[in-house]
């Protein structure tokens, strides 16, 4: 009998037309986008009512700085996290998916980074305030290498060690 090659044997991926792919990335792509879009969301709408208390009369210019700023990556984060469903909207129909799944993904990973620094400059913010301590921006860059880790370094190392080459 014949060796054969079991692997060689096995299938490799799905067996979709390109429409299909495009479809199935699409509709991945969404269903990621609404968790990142609720927190996001969240986050932006609490920044928002902070201006508005009286606690931010007291903050330092620095502290309000900061406010400034985590405001201005919160409205970022959110524009490029609603992105994907204009731009499904603005091309829908128009049988290029595929070229809108590869600008959505790109908008989602853009608001994803500016998630990241707009939840790291409210902790900054928010220790700032709670603690007046030095230890702060240790405490804020741990949680960043956490988010990080979480975010991109697992989700990278899985890629390149399960990526069939």
């Amino acid at each position: 009998m014949p060796q054969t090659d079991h692997g060689a044997n096995r299938r490799r991926g799905r067996d979709e037309t390109e429409e299909e792919r495009a479809d199935r990335m699409w509709t991945d792509l969404i269903q990621e986008v609404r968790v990142a879009q609720t927190g996001v969301q969240i986050l932006f709408g609490f920044l928002l009512t902070v201006v508005f208390t009286p606690k931010y009369a007291e903050l330092s210019d620095t502290d309000q700085t900061i406010y400034i700023v985590t405001v201005v990556l919160g409205a970022c984060a959110t524009g490029a996290l609603i992105g994907p469903v204009s731009l499904h909207r603005l091309v829908s129909g128009r049988r290029i998916k595929a070229q809108a799944v590869r600008w959505a993904s790109r908008l989602t990973l853009l608001g994803l980074l500016l998630l990241l620094a707009t939840t790291s400059a409210a902790l900054l913010l928010i220790l700032r305030v709670a603690t007046h301590d030095g230890f702060v921006p240790y405490l804020v860059a741990g949680v960043v290498g956490w988010f990080l880790l979480c975010w991109f370094g697992l989700p990278l190392w899985t890629r390149h060690r399960h990526t069939v080459k």
